[in-house]
């Protein structure tokens, strides 16, 4: 006889069946039934956590983020060398995660008239970002100087990489990391900088 799950157990197989439902079957397939039916549960066990589907959509996005959450990479003593050490281990680590809140996803913020980064926002809880960590690094060392970057361009780094993790839908290759780095963003923020 199996032991019944609850609480915190019960809570994260219902997100990863979840997660599995969504990236498996895109938003428009996803149901509460589909999930309770994955998750080897009833419907009722999720109404309890969770009052619709979009509910219990932001609570798996926010479950995935927070489990693969990407710290600041260790210290590298280059903003060239921080970059490239985030983006490949983002690369590395979220390129399923982007192709599901780029392709399976665009029907839910469709609907609910939301954008990526809404989602993305709920799970800061304050805490600094890993770029954040990278800029203020780079700042300490007199490499840049953050309040000269505006925010579209202090974000640049992961909207290029996301660009292209949503082009290939796979891993970008170092080269790829390092031209984007070397070529467009460290450029970038030294003639913002020298503006």
């Amino acid at each position: 006889m199996s032991e019944r799950r609850r609480g915190a157990v019960l809570e994260q197989a219902l997100l990863d069946a979840s997660w599995q439902e969504l990236t498996e079957g895109g938003y428009a397939r996803f149901t509460m039934d589909g999930v309770a039916a994955r998750a080897g549960t009833s419907r009722p066990v999720l109404y309890r956590r969770w009052s619709d589907r979009l509910e219990l959509l932001r609570a798996t996005i926010v479950h995935v983020l927070e489990r693969n959450r990407v710290q600041a990479p260790k210290d590298t003593g280059s903003l060239r060398g921080d970059l490239l050490a985030l983006m490949q281990e983002i690369s590395r680590t979220r390129a399923e995660f982007v192709t599901v809140m780029g392709i399976h996803l665009a029907g839910y913020f469709e609907e609910t008239g939301t954008r990526p980064a809404d989602l993305r926002d709920v799970i800061r809880y304050g805490r600094p970002h890993a770029l954040d960590v990278v800029y203020e690094r780079a700042a300490a060392r007199g490499e840049i100087d953050p309040s000269l970057l505006s925010p579209r361009i202090r974000g640049l780094p992961f909207a290029l990489l996301q660009l292209e993790l949503l082009t290939t839908l796979k891993p970008v290759p170092a080269a790829a990391v390092e031209e984007i780095v070397d070529t467009i963003v460290l450029p970038l923020f030294h003639r913002s900088a020298a503006d």
